[in-house]
């Protein structure tokens, strides 16, 4: 989870989200060195005391500030365009899960089995312990296996809400009438926070979202349950 002058990105869970990282640093990286060369050159140009007053044209520096660009651009998207369409890819869905959002809780439904089904609220301050998290801890968590393809699907009873994991790096708008999916997969044990990533109202900051990772084993045991 975020916390207090966090300036990364969060610890990830899944492959997709390692990968996003990789190319925020590596376009990061390519940022920085642009960024320093147009320093170097301003500050070069405003040091020196050359002049050129039959200086009408350049070919070849004209040539150059267009060809490097081009190179540039093209060591960004090519990983971007990968990228893109791993994120959007659905292949074989272990488990499938169905998230509705209101305002202002989630419910949620286990498609895979007879009514699996329930309502995830935030837990009230005074109601909070004392090693809860502030704003982030709910009353039912979304457990789910871990090492396992999920497949998620959001939508909503009222207004435009977002369904978010950022360590896992999934976001999926809940539009009424409407039903998104898309698929993630942890590769590690644990409990990790979202929050409703789409202003919705009054009680925004009040949704939170939390997914609890366990072996497959437990979370049929845990299915059962319900």
């Amino acid at each position: 989870m975020a916390t207090w002058m966090n300036l990364n990105s969060q610890d990830s869970i899944s492959p997709l989200m390692e990968q996003l990282t990789f190319f925020h640093d590596h376009t990061m990286m390519i940022l920085v060195m642009i960024t320093f060369i147009v320093m170097y050159i301003i500050l070069s140009i405003m040091i020196n005391k050359y002049i050129n007053r039959l200086l009408l044209e350049g070919q070849m520096i004209e040539l150059i500030w267009t060809i490097a660009p081009t190179i540039t651009l093209i060591f960004i998207a090519l990983p971007s365009l990968q990228l893109l369409y791993l994120l959007d890819e659905i292949n074989s869905p272990l488990v499938s899960i169905k998230s509705i959002g209101h305002q202002w809780y989630w419910s949620y439904e286990l498609s895979d089995f007879k009514k699996a089904e329930f309502d995830s609220y935030m837990i009230p301050m005074n109601e909070q312990n004392k090693y809860s998290f502030r704003l982030l801890e709910v009353d039912n968590r979304l457990t789910l296996p871990v090492l396992t393809q999920i497949r998620m699907m959001v939508s909503s009873t009222d207004v435009i809400h977002s369904w978010t994991i950022p360590s896992s790096s999934i976001k999926i708008d809940a539009t009424p009438g409407r039903l998104n999916q898309s698929t993630f997969f942890m590769n590690r044990i644990g409990v990790f926070f979202g929050q409703c990533s789409e202003i919705c109202g009054t009680n925004h900051s009040f949704m939170p979202i939390v997914v609890e990772s366990i072996m497959p084993k437990y979370f049929i045991k845990w299915v059962k349950t319900l």
